[in-house]
């Protein structure tokens, strides 16, 4: 049976040529992602040893690297790292040497002032030279290091970006203006930021203090190293007494530190392998429908050839064996293959790790041997496990089928069956999926996810069933439109709902998937438009990309040209009316002028008189009103009885609890301030816009924007989301077009002597083509219409859920992005069926009328 099984392998591969690929593909992307894990996951442990090499422990205050605002806030002690906690250090016995480390996250401008690399991974950090002028840590290339706060050191890759030479000034800057500096050296790092493009400044002590707002005295970090004899352990037993109080500090050992690096560079290859992982994952469970297919297709062409097997002897568990070993040489044939598309994805993705995360370290190629056992495993039993059905029926051919030819029509039995099945698995998902719309936030997740994937699966099983009333209603425009290959196109497709319903069920999976996201997203942007033009009557916003805004830069901006109106946005969270909220903080007299509440109950000028704003939901779950009274808590204990001036709607630009400016000052002096919204003379002007840039020092990291400018930016986060999942989809969908393919193929081998026939009786060649294309759009479109209608359904149940964090959000259908995708299906349709439809046309009339 095994000689039998691969002469039929060998007889039929170009019938199997389709389901191979279809292998290829799903184990190809697999083991390239798995490929691209393990390279970034070696290139992080090669790498941690460089960067904490002659650190044995090191104190470190989380703070010091944030803006000013951040760290005076009152929920971090006032401690700091200071020159005498250095001198402690160093006096401890064990202890080979001390370094007092000024760093943090700081932005370096080219010559045109914008940005050099990722701001959350480009440092500032302060030169410490020896007695011969020498950092040990970064060996100059040029020139020399910073002598005094005016001078700045930058890394070669930067300096070979930004064009600079040995002279030039250079702008740098963290969370407030930027400051002039000149460049006096060159110097090379094995930092993993520095090796990924992102720029390193390397000023003197106090430049470093300067640019990143620390006291005169204070340091972020300190690296002790051991003497010989001392273990890191022991050494950090020593150190960690004389560490400041306060839940700022920290003391690690290198090794801690190296350990927490190579995750962290780990994790950003596994966020991105994931997605990879996951399209993998939709391909081969689409490709499954395509080997099953094609599977049962093969054994009813060769029910005369099965029933002359058993006929001569040949046992049901034989039969069954010869169709699974077929499967089985298939599957390991495709798998092969993907693990050789496998290592060129891989080695594709490890050589352009680069472009693809700025904070991912070059990786070479590993290849290991788990990668290559699990590629073969999963391609070879995803093969055999999709082929197991179609054996059972070919055990199932009675040797008296050797009398005849044909397919074996299925029963209605079994497809009763499976629509009960379905039908049940149907209601129950979308029964988990009603009950998820009912709650909100991560709540309501394990049911939505859970009954999606059990309503998609109970559609899938409902496909034949759904086929025959939704392609007859196609049936009466196809035949006055294209006539006799329309009408025939029809009922062909028709034919054998379960054949019909495998080859769609691929585009029904993938369409569900993205028009579920892409209604999400357009829903989502809408809100946020819709929040951004009712509720911002401010004409810019003045933000930073580090996170928080210095204070003097809203005093800056308060005084530049043509501002009539401006109020930092300060964000808290205090204990109001006995719950931990999260409030915003408007300056009193401005608010009216740069915000737009949706009011319902009082007016937003109650600010004016020290009292609070809150949205309906707030006020809703503590019975508040316009003139209720409330207590509010600021962290360190503070408090007062504020009165509610008014009601607003729910808002996401808003938080649920408005306070005046003034009221928050006096409690929390030193809250963080993420925006300032600023109103103008004569409204959002080109030159306006400069005056505010000029205010803010025309820092690299502070951006100026308008309403449009706020909603592009969210737009653009949405629309990369989306590319990435259209593009992560993609291959799912090309395994879907390959199942049309497939089962046009093997339809046009089938049906030969009809198709002899109707070339007997007067269709043409033309309308041979017709008739086989007009089968494959028709099958293509109602696949994608059942999906786009289901992933309509659960984008509305999901963003009933969103409701918490996005008040605004209602269910927006993209009709335009939904014809897109509905016309995608139709050329899916039509370049799938170009070569089988030139088959049908060219098969000889005689030759056909005459086939068994």
């Amino acid at each position: 049976m095994f000689r039998t099984a691969l002469r039929n392998v060998l007889a039929y591969r170009g019938r199997l040529l389709m389901t191979t690929l279809a292998v290829l593909l799903g184990t190809g992307f697999m083991t390239g992602t798995m490929i691209f894990s393990d390279s970034i996951h070696q290139a992080a442990n090669n790498s941690r040893s460089k960067d904490f090499t002659g650190i044995s422990v090191q104190v470190a205050d989380d703070t010091a690297g944030l803006p000013s605002s951040a760290r005076q806030n009152s929920t971090k002690s006032s401690a700091r790292l200071t020159e005498a906690t250095v001198r402690r250090i160093a006096a401890l016995p064990g202890v080979a040497g001390t370094r007092a480390v000024v760093s943090g996250t700081a932005a370096i401008a080219d010559k045109n002032g914008n940005m050099i690399g990722d701001i959350m991974r480009s440092t500032g950090a302060n030169f410490v030279p020896d007695a011969a002028g020498n950092d040990a840590r970064y060996p100059m290339l040029q020139g020399r290091g910073p002598h005094t706060a005016t001078e700045v050191a930058l890394d070669r890759g930067t300096v070979e970006k930004a064009g600079y030479r040995l002279g030039d000034t250079v702008r740098i800057a963290a969370n407030g203006p930027a400051i002039s500096v000149t460049l006096t050296g060159v110097f090379s790092s094995d930092a993993p930021a520095v090796r990924s493009g992102n720029p390193l400044a390397l000023l003197d002590t106090q430049g470093a203090r300067r640019v990143l707002s620390l006291a005169p005295d204070q340091y972020s970090s300190i690296d002790v190293t051991a003497a010989p004899g001392t273990s890191e352990t022991a050494l950090l037993h020593a150190v960690t007494p004389l560490v400041p109080g306060g839940n700022q500090f920290r003391a690690e050992t290198g090794a801690q530190l190296a350990a927490q690096q190579a995750e962290m560079l780990a994790q950003s290859g596994r966020s991105l392998a994931t997605m990879l992982t996951t399209a993998a994952g939709i391909s081969l469970f689409i490709g499954i429908f395509l080997i099953a297919n094609t599977f049962t297709m093969l054994v009813a062409q060769r029910t005369r050839q099965l029933a002359l097997l058993r006929a001569i002897g040949a046992g049901r568990s034989q039969v069954t064996r010869s169709v699974l070993i077929e499967a089985l040489l298939v599957g390991l044939s495709g798998s092969a293959a993907g693990l050789l598309l496998g290592i060129g994805i891989g080695a594709g993705l490890a050589a352009g790790v680069k472009s693809l995360d700025a904070d991912l370290p070059r990786a070479g190629v590993v290849i290991t041997p788990t990668t290559v056992l699990i590629t073969l495993l999963v391609g070879t039993l995803v093969t055999v496990l999709s082929a197991a059905l179609p054996a059972l029926r070919a055990c199932r051919i009675p040797p008296v089928a050797a009398l005849s030819s044909g397919e074996q029509p299925a029963t209605h039995r079994s497809l009763f069956l499976r629509n009960v099945l379905g039908s049940l698995t149907t209601a129950g998902g979308l029964g988990l999926v009603l009950l998820g719309s009912t709650e909100r936030g991560a709540t309501a997740r394990l049911p939505l996810m859970v009954g999606a994937l059990l309503a998609v699966l109970g559609v899938v099983q409902l496909l034949p069933l759904l086929s025959r009333p939704v392609i007859a209603l196609a049936r009466p425009p196809l035949a006055r439109l294209c006539g006799t290959p329309g009408s025939l196109a029809a009922l062909n497709a028709i034919r054998n709902p379960r054949r019909t319903a495998s080859t769609a069920a691929a585009l029904t999976i993938g369409l569900t998937l993205v028009t579920a996201m892409t209604v999400i997203g357009a829903s989502v942007s809408d809100a946020i438009d819709r929040a951004v033009t009712n509720e911002m009557a401010a004409d810019y916003a003045v933000t930073t990309l580090t996170g928080t805004l210095d204070p003097s830069i809203a005093t800056s901006v308060a005084q530049a040209p043509g501002v009539v109106a401006s109020s930092p946005v300060t964000d808290v969270e205090w204990r109001i009316a006995g719950v931990r909220t999260e409030a915003k903080g408007l300056d009193a007299d401005s608010a009216d002028q740069l915000v737009r509440p949706s009011m319902s109950q009082g007016a937003a000028t109650a600010l004016k008189r020290g009292q609070i704003l809150v949205d309906s939901d707030f006020a809703g779950r503590h019975g508040l009103a316009v003139g209720s009274t409330v207590t509010v808590a600021a962290p360190r204990g503070t408090g007062a009885r504020l009165t509610v001036g008014g009601v607003f709607a729910p808002s996401r630009m808003l938080a649920p609890v408005l306070l005046p400016g003034g009221v928050v000052a006096a409690h929390q002096p030193y809250a963080p301030a993420q925006q300032i919204l600023v109103k103008g003379a004569n409204g959002a002007t080109p030159a306006f816009k400069q005056a505010l840039k000029d205010a803010t020092g025309k820092s690299p990291v502070i951006e100026v924007e308008n309403k449009q400018d706020l909603r592009d930016g969210f737009d653009r986060t949405i629309t990369f989301a989306l590319n990435l999942l259209y593009a992560l989809l993609g291959m799912s969908l090309l395994v879907a077009a390959l199942g049309v393919v497939n089962t046009l193929a093997l339809a046009v081998f089938e049906r030969r002597r009809e198709l002899g026939l109707l070339r007997a009786i007067g269709l043409d060649r033309g309308g041979v083509k017709r008739m086989v294309r007009l089968e494959s759009v028709l099958i293509s479109v109602f696949g994608a219409a059942i999906g786009m209608a289901f992933g309509v359904f659960l984008a509305w149940a999901a963003g009933t859920t969103m409701t918490v964090t996005l008040p605004e959000l209602r269910t927006v259908l993209p009709y335009p992005k939904l014809l897109l995708m509905l016309l995608a299906a139709v050329l899916v349709g039509l370049a799938a069926a170009q070569w089988p439809a030139r088959r049908a046309a060219r098969l000889d009339v005689l030759d056909s009328i005459t086939a068994d």
